[in-house]
Order: structure tokens, then C-alpha cells, then sequence
């Protein structure tokens, strides 16, 4: 990206058509990953099949049922997590669609560029995060 100078409209500063339309690109390509990663925990929690223990000692087995419940369930709390973040990604793109993107909610200025290509779904400028973190 090139330098990203803000555009003052009558209401407020704005990243141009041309850098919002580069974090758009950068949101969808966001999303396919984390779509494909969300696949991925939705089928290792969803997965039954039985590993081979039907023949081991009872004390085994269930070891072996008490450490495949404690995975799935991370993993369907991984998958909880993924598809919150999917939902962020997209009101991201809604926010880009109405040129609103990458304004801080809390103070009204532009969030860094950088932290937007880090976490393209941010609302919040590092500064606006640090002060509602000291406030709680």
C-alpha cells in the first residue's frame, strides 16, 4: 500500500476508495482462510469414529473417551471463536462498503494502517484500546 492519507468529507476522515478497496481484498482473502480453518475444527469435533480401543483394557478406553471429549470440546470452542471471527470479517466489508472502515469508534480519527493489516476487523485505535483497558 501506498501512504494512506486520510480524506476529510463534511462529517469525517476517511480512508480513500483505492486503500479501502485494498482492505477489502485483504478481509476476503481473511475469510476464505478462516472458513477453511473453520471446516477443518467443525469435522476433527464432529468426527465419531472409534480409534481402535474396543479391544484394550476398560481403563484405557476410558482414558482414551475422556481425552477425545476434552479435544472436541476445544475444538468446538475453537469453532465458536472462528465463526465470531468470520462475523467480524464480514461487518468489516460492511464497514468498507459505507466508508466508515478503520474509523475508531471511540475517538472519531483513522486507525493505523498497520494494525488494520494485522486485525482487518478492529474498531478500536491502540489508543482507544489501551484507555477502555485502564477504564475497566
Amino acid at each position: 500500500m501506498e501512504s494512506l492519507e486520510p480524506i476529510e468529507s463534511s462529517y469525517k476522515v476517511r480512508f480513500s476508495d483505492e486503500h479501502l478497496e485494498e482492505f477489502r481484498l485483504l478481509i476476503l482473502d481473511k475469510i476464505a482462510s478462516a472458513k477453511k480453518d473453520l471446516k477443518t475444527l467443525n469435522s476433527s469435533y464432529l468426527n465419531n469414529r472409534d480409534n481402535g480401543t474396543n479391544d484394550t483394557s476398560p481403563q484405557f478406553r476410558a482414558f482414551e473417551e475422556g481425552s477425545a471429549t476434552m479435544s472436541k470440546e476445544k475444538n468446538a470452542q475453537l469453532a465458536i471463536r472462528q465463526e465470531k471471527f468470520i462475523r467480524d470479517l464480514k461487518n468489516a466489508l460492511g464497514r468498507i462498503e459505507n466508508k466508515t472502515y478503520g474509523i475508531c469508534r471511540e475517538t472519531g480519527k483513522l486507525i493505523n494502517p498497520e494494525r488494520l493489516k494485522l486485525v482487518p476487523h478492529a474498531t478500536l485505535s491502540i489508543e482507544a484500546k489501551k484507555a477502555k483497558r485502564k477504564n475497566q
